[in-house]
């Protein structure tokens, strides 16, 4: 066939959707989302981190003027420093907030998730027709002032709370239990408020469960419990992980629960960084703690996600 017999290419052909002005625009949004909402506030918060305290409103300089030009901003920027930084690896008291903070929060996750698998197979397994009903339950508590869930515990833990007089009367116990102000108290209140960030995904990852690979396993004879292990818990991964991961990070940095129902001794880096910045009004020794807990978080996740990218790309 000649050249001159073949069609030209339609403007369908030549057309690539990669190139679309709206494509552009979708994928845009969640990025300038991240900038404005993210990136930018976590320069200004690196930017005071490399500032020094002052007596002044705001309490650190330098303060950077754009007024006096190019040459006024790399002053300011030539009088950063990494003091703060290096007075946090001096003081103890930070590295234990941190290390407190992790060790509670790989905790409060294990009991959440403990607890939340359960009721997420619970609502996956029941009849479709209840489903939105129970998933409406779960996120029912949100309908409510956070502060006010926080501070309804207080009545319930306390020597004459609900709590302690219920199991007076039941003769469980023949004393009050002391468990406002300790850390079982903050578990408690960190389960109970992060349980539906841990169900809710449990819920969306076994409600997509493909029934017909248990009942193959059933007709394998394979017993309830194995089928459990090696079909429906491996599959439901995704919502493990995301669960885990929507608990873990909040909880690393609560600040409201552990002030209310912790005691004097639970050390948290929420409220050694609320303490910096409203008590010593050290505001850059505040955003140094800040910017290392973004980088504890930030960090292992980034990583954790490529691998996993790498290991679904392999497994192609």
């Amino acid at each position: 066939m000649s050249a001159a017999s073949e069609s030209p290419p339609t403007s369908a052909d030549t057309s690539d959707p990669s190139r679309s002005p709206g494509r552009w625009i979708v994928v845009a949004i969640p990025y300038v989302w991240l900038l404005v909402l993210f990136l930018v506030p976590f320069l200004i918060v690196l930017k005071i981190s490399l500032s020094m305290t002052a007596v002044a409103q705001p309490p650190y300089t330098p303060v950077i003027d754009f007024a006096n030009g190019v040459s006024g901003v790399l002053e300011a920027i030539g009088e950063f420093t990494f003091d703060n930084y290096i007075w946090l690896t001096e003081d103890t008291l930070y590295l234990n907030a941190y290390l407190s903070s992790l060790w509670i929060a790989l905790v409060s996750t294990a009991l959440t998730l403990l607890i939340a698998y359960p009721i997420a197979y619970g609502m996956a397994r029941a009849p479709k027709r209840w489903q939105a009903t129970l998933v409406m339950l779960v996120i029912l508590p949100f309908w409510t002032s956070f502060l006010i869930r926080v501070y309804s515990w207080i009545g319930i833990l306390k020597k004459e709370g609900l709590l302690n007089q219920f199991l007076l009367w039941t003769e469980v116990i023949d004393q009050p239990l002391t468990i406002l102000n300790t850390d079982w108290a903050v578990y408690i209140g960190i389960v109970y408020s992060y349980l539906p960030f841990m169900v809710l995904p449990l819920y969306a990852a076994l409600e997509r469960l493909d029934d017909t690979l248990l009942e193959a396993a059933a007709d394998l004879g394979s017993p309830p419990f194995r089928r459990f292990w090696q079909i429906t818990f491996p599959l439901s991964l995704p919502g493990v992980i995301a669960g885990c991961f929507l608990v873990f990070i909040p909880v690393t940095g609560e600040f409201v629960i552990p002030d209310l129902l912790g005691g004097s001794d639970t050390l948290m880096i929420g409220k050694t960084l609320w303490s910096e910045f409203f008590t010593n009004r050290d505001w850059p020794i505040a955003s140094a703690v800040a910017v290392i807990l973004l980088l504890l978080l930030v960090v292992p996740i980034v990583i954790f996600q490529n691998f996993e990218a790498r290991r679904q790309e392999a497994a192609r």
